[in-house]
């Protein structure tokens, strides 16, 4: 079984993933990149680029779990070859989320204005908000699909056509935002925060239709809704709603922090866009590593390979490791262009760089935390990492953040609680993983 987990192997399935992984924020950052660099209120709309993003991330969390529930699913069934018994899953299970989605929409649409309300936005800000997010959502549904197609096939142990698809779509969407943000003189007018929108809804549509044609084409799984509801259908919404509470727990941090940020003031709601969407990037940068953990893991706990088991957490232990460190270090060596990159705004960019260097420290935290959170979606384990994050967002998250606010250190109190809540998130679970497993690897 040893061969199966070297780095050669983990990397087949790590790499693809990590480079499908950077796609959804790297729409994000493009959008963030770009609007930072409009002529006209570029500050404004940059903040509005971020509140949305920070409810629209939240939403494609919650309900994007379907692709964490289905490749668990799916994998362990391909681990205990009996992959033939779970074909009926994936087309019901995408129906599921993809109804669900059209209902969010639905709901959300109408109450624009008292949702970004509630992220504390007023004034020109808030009318940006508004703006985008009523283009920004018909891309949600979009998105989910995706979401769970890319779950069937990490079941199925193949990152490749999650990375090509959200290649396509990443480039897509920078092509669409230089064109539709600034326009082309003569032939498409100049769109702002609008142009931005647009550009993520068409590389979201696009997406969906190569993933529906790959999936079609290129598994034998077939998209036919059959009814009755699978046997698995109970197990598959059980492990969506313990991830859906998860999820929401997670949120109620980013919640914090986005109201927290946009309380401050529009310099520092910029700032603090710019640093979450890199510490995004750099979290999923190191997601290939967590989603070979989860692919992995699933297989090796359907086939009961608790060796292999172990042998491969040491592994993606490590190797998350170095990922995030060298993550951290690429960004102080350019710790000074990166800022420039998103904004010229003086105001933006001091509080930015005021708070930059402990986004960088995080990242080998996160790196570990992230991808022992991949095993243990992928072993099935949600009831469990439901419990954690409540339990670190209210007891750690929320009562740092409140104690640093107290003493003013505004953007600095938000990324204190955020470096503290992913510590208490990660050494819990791999305290856990090795009490578990260990004695039964050496049985």
């Amino acid at each position: 079984m040893g061969t199966n987990i070297s780095l050669k192997n983990i990397n087949k399935l790590a790499i693809p993933a990590l480079i499908a992984g950077i796609a959804e924020p790297l729409l994000s950052i493009t959008d963030t990149a770009i609007i930072g660099n409009i002529t006209e209120n570029a500050t404004e709309s940059l903040a509005a680029v971020g509140i949305v993003g920070a409810f629209i991330s939240m939403l494609i969390w919650v309900f994007g779990q379907i692709r964490s529930a289905i490749s668990s699913i799916v994998s362990q069934y391909v681990g205990a070859n009996k992959l033939e018994e779970v074909k009926d899953l994936p087309a019901q299970a995408i129906a599921i989320v993809v109804f669900g989605s059209l209902l969010i929409v639905a709901i959300a649409y109408p109450f624009a204005k008292q949702i970004f309300q509630f992220y504390n936005a007023s004034g020109t800000v808030l009318e940006y908000c508004i703006t985008y997010f009523k283009i920004r959502i018909f891309g949600f549904p979009f998105s989910l699909f995706v979401f769970a197609v890319f779950g069937v096939f990490r079941g199925l142990q193949n990152t490749y056509y999650p990375m090509i698809i959200a290649i396509i779509g990443a480039l897509l969407n920078v092509f669409l935002d230089i064109i539709l943000v600034y326009g082309i003189e003569g032939y498409i007018p100049t769109m702002n925060i609008e142009g931005a929108a647009y550009a993520s809804i068409i590389a979201q549509i696009t997406m969906a239709i190569i993933a529906l044609v790959l999936l079609i084409k290129k598994t034998t799984i077939p998209l036919k809704i059959a009814l009755p509801f699978h046997k698995e259908v109970p197990r598959l919404l059980g492990m969506i709603a313990n991830l859906f509470v998860r999820t929401i727990a997670l949120n109620t941090a980013l919640y914090f922090a986005t109201s927290y940020a946009t309380d401050y003031g529009k310099e520092y709601i910029a700032a603090y866009t710019i640093c979450i969407n890199i510490w995004l990037l750099g979290a999923f940068m190191v997601d290939g590593y967590s989603s070979a953990g989860n692919i992995l893991s699933g297989k090796f706990l359907g086939a009961k390979d608790y060796k292999s088991l172990v042998v491969l957490s040491n592994k993606l232990l490590k190797y998350g490791l170095v990922t995030g460190i060298v993550i951290g270090l690429l960004g102080f060596v350019f710790y000074n262009f990166i800022g420039l990159i998103f904004t010229k705004d003086a105001a933006v960019l001091e509080q930015f760089y005021h708070v930059f260097w402990i986004v960088l420290i995080t990242q080998p935290i996160s790196a570990i935390t992230f991808i022992f959170d991949g095993m243990f979606k992928g072993m099935g384990e949600m009831k469990y990492l439901r419990n954690l994050l409540i339990l670190s967002t209210g007891l750690v998250f929320i009562p740092t953040l409140l104690v640093f606010d107290y003493y003013d250190l505004k953007l600095t109190a938000i990324w204190i609680a955020f470096t503290l809540w992913m510590i208490a998130r990660g050494l819990p679970l791999i305290l856990r993983f090795r009490a578990k497993f260990l004695p039964l690897a050496t049985n």
